[in-house]
């Protein structure tokens, strides 16, 4: 994809060509803010502002994806009494990778090594906590390409996009883990819970309902 130059400035595109692979992608987010406001900015917002949650990391990353050949595409993980997260994945020689923008450290980047969307997904079973150390994780969605949503010029508008995020709930989502194993499933040890909120952003983090800690 080649950028349009009536949208973009000269250092913004300068930036852009040097964001030239998945994991720089993934290093750019990690040092950007973490945006606790409820909004949902474009990629040239979060380009300029250095400032995302998961939403708009998520776009931001296919948005790159894009300029380096992949189709720009999202997928949604439904969570339980915590936040969803949304990441965005590529594909490389038939294997699954993604990129992420999360308050949590273990819910970012994955190598292109799963075979499957289902695989890929439990990588972050683990690691998927909300602030009690609930394993919170639920389900996933089918693959979103945001071009879908090219109407509403997600790339570049100053507009809110709460729009795409309304969508992305409504796409078929896939459960993970039954009524039996949830009810079996142990807290996380401190050591993993406080390794994986370092640096974390207090004011964007869940809030859980201490009395649903065992989820049915």
């Amino acid at each position: 994809m080649n950028l349009d130059k009536s949208n973009w400035t000269k250092n913004e595109i300068d930036i852009l060509k040097n964001i030239n692979s998945p994991y720089k992608i993934q290093q750019f987010l990690d040092e950007t803010e973490y945006n606790s406001s409820h909004e949902t900015r474009s990629p040239k917002f979060v380009l300029n502002n250095k400032r995302a949650h998961c939403m708009e990391g998520a776009m931001f990353a296919a948005f790159c994806l894009e300029l380096q050949g992949f189709p720009p595409t999202i997928l949604d993980m439904l969570a339980f009494n915590d936040d969803d997260h949304v990441i965005a994945i590529f594909k490389h020689k038939g294997f699954w990778g993604a990129i992420a923008k999360s308050n949590f450290t273990t819910l970012r980047f994955r190598e292109p090594v799963y075979k499957s969307l289902r695989e890929l997904t439990m990588s972050y079973f683990d690691f998927y906590l909300n602030t009690i150390g609930d394993k919170s994780l639920r389900a996933y969605s089918l693959p979103y390409n945001l071009n879908k949503q090219n109407k509403l010029n997600w790339r570049t508008t100053e507009k809110d996009l709460e729009e795409i995020g309304n969508n992305l709930n409504n796409v078929k989502h896939f459960p993970i883990i039954n009524q039996e194993q949830i009810n079996n499933l142990e807290v996380a040890g401190d050591y993993l819970l406080e390794s994986s909120m370092f640096g974390a952003n207090i004011a964007g983090l869940y809030v859980p309902d201490k009395q649903l800690s065992k989820p049915i």
